[in-house]
């Protein structure tokens, strides 16, 4: 068994010569003579030649029509719905994201929007005139998606009727000279032609190949998947892109903290924040509601880890509905709740003491767990105890009450004035309030932290020395506002609170299943490579059957001659060198396909290097 070289190179070019490098029009002769022998191969291979992708042929920017309407639209359509195009769409999206990840959002958090505008007035309207404020509903970045959208639409519609049409069809009839492929062998056989024929059919399709008997050859093509993958992953694309646009526009998302025994009903009005897409509906927001039953904390208690958060549960009951039973679960960080396509996480947790406010004649006016922010690790919390409503000062008029607070779950003394907390469990919880009375500004109808005390219109309370009555109460513990003007008491019961984040973002189950097939479909398009395989069995004039296999890719790759010269050692050992044959060395039929496509410059139309 033998293999043979391409005659293109082993014939001598008529342009080559003495003179051939020497006149002032050698390169346009060797150019030509380069052209002459593409054309001639071409003819030669035929359909053998054809594309093995679908993938369109690009316009040069240089050689676009320039003489109609018509034509220019025909070669815009043509760069849009392009690969290198589409790439670069894509290579812009993901650019514009950057700012949007960055840069404050005025759909996600209006106020850190503001602060950023305040702390840097220089910049801020450069970024509203760049509309870098609402990154995702700009119009230079719409613009981006959409053309995007509208390339891979271009793109994948053509190539997959283009595609369809493929694997209807047989594969292509074999060339007139096979040895101009560049995986090529060939040898003598005593094997009839017919029998070599029904051998080499058999082989193929225990390999896989679509085979199919044409005359004195046969034919096989294998590795559709390539193209299959090809067309998934731009499928894919489409669909990761419906699903970004779908959620950015149905989209509803909302925090909300609970205190160990409240709940929360899934309406606008129980929402802290709310934030939605621009075609949200209240209706879609799914009617149900649950309790925090008991949050649970525990933390690290000795190592070089002290401290360390180990368990994070909020065990809550449910219903999923107006007339639902009531569900127990438990929510735990990256385990979210999941009811009618809404999902409840847990984000964070803090402490919330509970507080009696007694009034003048020792009337409660206020009694309920106050949410306190923490501020370290150790979950050193601050935040504001307001008494808005049933407090009299002495001449009988309405008054407002205010405290500031302080708490540490484990008090570890104090530090340059200010108290602390060594360990976030409540080992030794110590309270610290300081008393005010005057006007909250609640009634100005102005939005107002909860967690902060505006003192600006409040007068303090005062201790024996003149200074701001404050006090640090243990557990069960009070305070004394001079003048009988009431008290407060730090209750032993100390709740926790956990905040919730609820989202409803309609297209995950989509986005997850695009972002599976794009990354399958891709590994398809890298890895799997598609060839055509002929086998031509003829009688020679001496009597004896002359057989040639040879092979041809999408692209030049040494697997493509290694896997002919397997099939050609499984045809070789069914029908073997006839005995007559010539029996001087050869080359071995792998190593020599594989030099032999390596010096191939035979370039065949409409085959993708």
């Amino acid at each position: 068994m033998s293999t043979t070289e391409s005659d293109s190179t082993t014939e001598p070019d008529s342009t080559t010569g003495p003179d051939s490098t020497t006149g002032p029009d050698s390169t346009t002769e060797s150019e030509r003579s380069a052209e002459a022998r593409d054309a001639r191969d071409v003819r030669e291979l035929g359909a053998a030649g054809s594309q093995l992708s679908t993938a369109p042929r690009e316009e040069s920017l240089l050689t676009g029509p320039t003489l109609s309407v018509l034509g220019w639209a025909r070669w815009f359509w043509r760069q849009l719905t392009s690969m290198r195009v589409a790439l670069i769409l894509l290579f812009l999206l993901s650019l514009g994201a950057i700012p949007g990840s960055l840069i404050p959002q005025t759909n996600v958090d209006e106020l850190k929007v503001a602060d950023f505008k305040a702390k840097h007035t220089t910049v801020s309207p450069i970024y509203d005139q760049l509309q870098l404020f609402h990154v995702y509903s700009s119009v230079w970045f719409s613009a981006i998606y959409i053309l995007l959208f509208i390339s891979l639409i271009g793109c994948i519609i053509p190539r997959t009727w283009q595609f369809v049409g493929q694997l209807r069809a047989r594969p292509p009839r074999a060339p007139k000279r096979l040895t101009r492929l560049p995986a090529y062998t060939t040898w003598r056989t005593a094997a009839e032609p017919e029998a070599v024929r029904e051998a080499a059919l058999s082989i193929l399709k225990r390999r896989r190949f679509r085979v199919y008997a044409d005359g004195d050859a046969v034919a096989a093509e294998k590795g559709y998947l390539r193209e299959t993958g090809n067309l998934i992953f731009h499928v894919a694309l489409i669909v990761l892109l419906i699903s970004f646009a779908t959620g950015q526009l149905f989209k509803s998302d909302g925090g909300k903290l609970v205190v160990e025994g409240d709940g929360f009903s899934n309406t606008l009005t129980q929402y802290d924040d709310f934030r939605s897409g621009s075609l949200f509906s209240m209706d879609s927001l799914a009617p149900f509601s649950f309790t925090l039953d008991k949050f649970t904390a525990t933390y690290e208690r000795s190592g070089p880890q002290i401290g360390t958060p180990r368990t994070f549960e909020a065990a809550i009951h449910y219903t999923a509905g107006p007339r639902d039973k009531e569900h127990k679960a438990v929510v735990k960080v990256n385990e979210p709740l999941e009811v009618d396509g809404s999902k409840v996480f847990l984000i964070g947790h803090g402490y919330a003491p509970v507080v009696t406010v007694r009034d003048r004649a020792n009337k409660v006016v206020f009694s309920g767990a106050v949410p306190l922010l923490p501020v370290d690790g150790n979950f050193t919390s601050t935040g504001a105890i307001k008494v808005v409503n049933g407090y009299k000062d002495k001449a009988g008029k309405r008054d407002q009450l205010g405290f500031a607070a302080f708490f540490v779950p484990t008090f570890a003394g104090k530090g340059n004035g200010q108290m602390f907390s060594r360990f976030p469990a409540l080992d030794l919880p110590v309270l610290n309030l300081g008393a005010y009375h005057g006007s909250l500004g609640v009634d100005s109808g102005l939005a107002q932290n909860v967690y902060q005390l505006n003192t600006s219109k409040m007068t303090p309370f005062k201790d024996a020395n003149g200074d701001i009555l404050k006090k640090t109460l243990l557990p069960g513990e009070k305070l004394v506002l001079p003048g009988g003007a009431g008290s407060i008491t730090f209750e032993k019961d100390i709740k926790e609170w956990a905040s919730f984040q609820i989202t409803h973002q309609p297209g995950d189950g989509w986005a997850l299943t695009g972002a599976i097939a794009a990354i399958a479909g891709l590994a398809g398009s890298l890895f799997i490579q598609r060839r055509r395989v002929w086998v031509r069995a003829v009688r020679g004039a001496d009597g004896v059957t002359v057989v040639e296999m040879a092979g041809l890719g999408r692209s030049e790759s040494a697997r493509l001659p290694e896997e002919l010269a397997d099939l050609a050692g499984t045809l070789h050992a069914e029908a073997p060198t006839h005995a007559d044959a010539p029996t001087h060395a050869e080359p071995d039929p792998a190593e020599e396909t594989v030099e032999k496509t390596a010096r191939a410059s035979v370039e065949v139309e409409g085959v993708e290097k």
